[in-house]
């Protein structure tokens, strides 16, 4: 039995976020045709796909920076037409996300400012997000002292600091070198675990994508009739904790990376 097949009087649980036949339309084209899918409390969900097919729009229409042309994002069973404090989005580009003429510490104000947190308590709420990033050494420092890596564990702990439910993730590892990268794709998985975050994780990576993922959705580019944006959609079932060694070399990862890999070879862009 379907859930709307269910008796009135049975009450059927809304999703933690639910996409119901979004589409959009940007500048008289088609970035997403009517896609539909949900997101539980506390999953991890990456998103692939050839560049220009819209995984950015999808970020920014779930955190409610783009709104959709038809159908609507639903989360905890409220429109997503705004944006909430509950929802902080890591971007790709950490050099431009931080203030330069503030520190590590000002720049995690920033979060805590707009919350309206008082003053009183800010301090213990900074070393708390730094500390669990790993910068509590750090925070007096401006961001061109720090690394790239290090620039980029502040951004996380400025979103981390506004106690979001919901993290929105475009590429944030995309520019860092590969030992950066899988160091901070654990400190991630870990933090997810400890804060109980749900997440959405644009990624050009198909290892990443599967590393971090409970869930991989594979969008296609140019939709339209007949061509759907969500393409695919893969349950990564791996046993976490996982390792950068022995869990890329699981037979069931190897699997999903050569069934992830044919897609995007296959002309899906």
């Amino acid at each position: 039995m379907k859930p709307n097949d269910l008796p009135a009087h049975v009450a059927v649980a809304e999703p933690f976020l639910r996409f119901q036949d979004v589409s959009i339309r940007l500048g008289g084209r088609e970035i997403l045709s009517p896609t539909s899918f949900d997101v539980a409390r506390g999953e991890f969900v990456c998103i692939v796909g050839p560049s220009g097919c819209g995984k950015t729009t999808l970020l920014r229409a779930a955190s409610g920076l783009v709104t959709a042309s038809a159908g609507e994002v639903r989360r905890k069973g409220r429109a997503m037409v705004e944006p909430s404090r509950e929802v902080a989005f890591v971007f790709q580009d950490y050099g431009r996300a931080l203030l330069p003429w503030r520190t590590v510490e000002g720049n995690v104000s920033l979060a805590l400012e707009a919350a309206g947190v008082p003053v009183a308590e800010r301090a213990a709420r900074i070393a708390d997000v730094l500390g669990k990033v790993g910068l509590a050494r750090h925070g007096q420092k401006f961001p061109v002292q720090l690394s790239g890596g290090m620039q980029q564990r502040a951004q996380i702990a400025r979103c981390l600091a506004q106690k979001p439910e919901l993290m929105m993730m475009d590429e944030p590892f995309g520019a860092l070198d590969a030992l950066t990268r899988q160091s901070l794709q654990d400190e991630l998985a870990r933090l997810v675990r400890e804060d109980g975050l749900t997440v959405l994780f644009v990624t050009h990576d198909l290892e990443e994508a599967i590393y971090l993922g409970d869930r991989v959705i594979a969008l296609q580019a140019n939709p339209g009739p007949g061509r759907p944006s969500l393409a695919r959609m893969i349950e990564v079932d791996i046993a976490r904790p996982r390792d950068q060694l022995s869990t890329k070399e699981h037979p069931e990862f190897l699997r999903l990376r050569r069934e992830l890999f044919n897609f995007i070879e296959q002309g899906h862009d």
